[in-house]
């Protein structure tokens, strides 16, 4: 009896332009505010309208990209408000995410969480912020993941690219790689023994970083309306 074979399907075109451009928009080669225009877009990827279209659409619903109607579509940036609201979201999700994992920590959950620190640590060392900010990501969506808590890691997913976002412009104010890897080796070292309490509250301590990005963004907010008076 002949095997049955598995049929994996390609990704589809629009999948493949949204992974681009969000790739595009996080590493800053498509700053904040940046028009994002079908018909250039479609000529760059030589796509169709509709595929961009389409990328557009899930970008949109991640976050990461702002539609006007009737005037297409640019980036994303934060706002005070914005960054207030995924500090304190990303403090509630990963805090409870934290205490569930050191709850129920086995060796099967301490190597790949100490292997994704370690990752972080190598991005570090090579003084690589892109690779910093992604890294640093990656680790809390494995701390989120091993939680087995089926609805966290929808809401999650939810805004997880903003998050990614707003973990770039907070780390970005921080010119410490080394406190950067310190906190997230304390969280990860608090997961590991198993101390749930103390697990969520350093995940929630480390969210906190995000007033420092609200008070700047408030600063840049602030400045702009002053100029604008002037």
């Amino acid at each position: 009896m002949s095997k049955k074979q598995t049929l994996i399907l390609p990704r589809s075109l629009d999948v493949q332009a949204a992974d681009v451009l969000r790739e595009q928009i996080l590493n800053g080669t498509f700053a904040p505010g940046t028009r994002l225009l079908e018909i250039e877009l479609a000529e760059q990827f030589n796509l169709s309208r509709g595929t961009i279209r389409s990328a557009l659409q899930q970008l949109t619903f991640e976050g990461l990209v702002v539609q006007f109607p009737y005037r297409g579509c640019a980036v994303s940036g934060l706002s005070a408000q914005d960054a207030w609201e995924l500090y304190t979201l990303r403090g509630a999700l990963e805090g409870l995410a934290a205490r569930l994992v050191a709850e129920t920590i086995t060796p099967n959950k301490i190597a790949p969480l100490n292997a994704a620190l370690q990752t972080l640590v190598d991005a570090a060392e090579q003084n690589s912020w892109q690779a910093v900010a992604k890294a640093d990501f990656s680790l809390h969506q494995a701390i989120v993941q091993f939680a087995n808590h089926r609805r966290l890691q929808e809401q999650y997913k939810i805004v997880g690219q903003q998050i990614q976002l707003y973990i770039i412009s907070s780390n970005a104010l921080n010119p410490n790689l080394d406190s950067i890897v310190e906190e997230h080796q304390q969280l990860v070292s608090a997961i590991c023994s198993g101390d749930g309490a103390i697990a969520e509250q350093i995940a929630r301590d480390h969210s906190s970083d995000g007033k420092a990005l609200v008070e700047h963004l408030q600063t840049l907010e602030q400045q702009n309306q002053e100029s604008f008076h002037d």
